[in-house]
């Protein structure tokens, strides 16, 4: 058994090429193979979300506390709020993000397939984000 320390957890600044906005990440669990679940809180400032992109095994995410947006390709934006838990199935593009006004964290838990736990694509639009 391992336990992992809350001290011993930093928070770091998400990857800007994958993100608008400024996107702050902890790991939360990334146990060595033979296990693939990986999870990490994701807190986003108002605004920020991530760029479009896909798992291929899926996602889980539980919003843990304030008000977020998804959208899916050719699909309505949707308002998430702490509590809500939603499943993203393989290869579905998507993205997730804080509203405009509030902040927004989630647990985003997915599985590695051969190391990958997702697939980037191009940068949401204003428009697009907007379309809430």
């Amino acid at each position: 058994m391992e336990i992992i320390r809350t001290e011993s957890v930093a928070s770091r600044l998400a990857e800007p090429a994958y993100f608008t906005g400024r996107v702050w990440q902890e790991v939360v669990s990334a146990p060595p193979a033979p296990a693939r679940v990986r999870a990490l809180r994701v807190t986003f400032e108002p605004g920020a979300r991530t760029a479009w992109h896909t798992h291929p095994l899926g996602q889980t995410l539980h919003v843990v506390s304030g008000v977020g947006l998804i959208g899916t390709r050719g699909g309505p934006v949707e308002v998430i709020r702490a509590g809500d838990t939603v499943w993203i199935p393989p290869g579905e593009e998507h993205w997730h993000g804080a509203a405009p006004d509030r902040m927004m964290c989630h647990l985003a838990i997915q599985e590695a397939e051969d190391g990958r736990t997702a697939d980037w694509l191009a940068h949401v639009t204003d428009a697009e984000y907007g379309a809430a």
